[in-house]
């Protein structure tokens, strides 16, 4: 069966709604990762760096660098060597923590936010026109929906990197 049908939710099983579900949700993730690629490539970074820039661009202020490892994923030193790299870039700024003289933290450039915000102007857009087509109420179940799959995103990674069994 086609996951193209224009047919509505209610003429799909159950079994076929969740199977759409978890193919759509694996397309989407390569998407965009593809997408994250290009912007990358567009903006003259790495995509690693492009993914700590959009987690940077979330936070409400500047974070440490250990911080920056936990949001990526990465180790210390690995997110040191990155913020390392996006200083050098003038991508972020680092400056000492006032209550911690001994720890420095990390935010995007006032630039850097500009410009690359400038570059998600056009995939921001294109994303919203998607969005406008939904009511209220569905706009409610994919927000959901999706900090739901994060959050088991984010428990999944910490169970592999850590060794767990499954």
């Amino acid at each position: 069966m086609s996951t193209d049908s224009p047919r509505t939710g209610d003429e799909w099983s159950r079994a076929e709604l969740l199977a759409r579900i978890v193919t759509e949700s694996q397309r989407h993730h390569a998407d965009y990762s593809l997408l994250n690629q290009a912007m990358a490539d567009s903006v003259g970074l790495h995509p690693t760096d492009m993914q700590c820039v959009a987690l940077l661009g979330m936070e409400p202020g500047p974070v440490s660098t250990g911080d920056i490892a936990r949001l990526t994923g990465l180790t210390s030193g690995s997110a040191t060597r990155l913020v390392d790299r996006l200083v050098k870039a003038s991508i972020v700024e680092r400056r000492t923590d006032p209550n911690d003289r001994r720890r420095s933290l990390v935010s995007l450039s006032p630039e850097a936010r500009e410009r690359i915000g400038a570059a998600w102007d056009t995939p921001s857009r294109a994303f919203g026109a998607v969005l406008e087509s939904y009511s209220d109420s569905e706009l409610a179940v994919i927000a959901d929906y999706l900090h739901r799959a994060a959050e088991v995103g984010r428990t999944q990674a910490k169970r592999l990197t850590s060794g767990e069994p499954g």
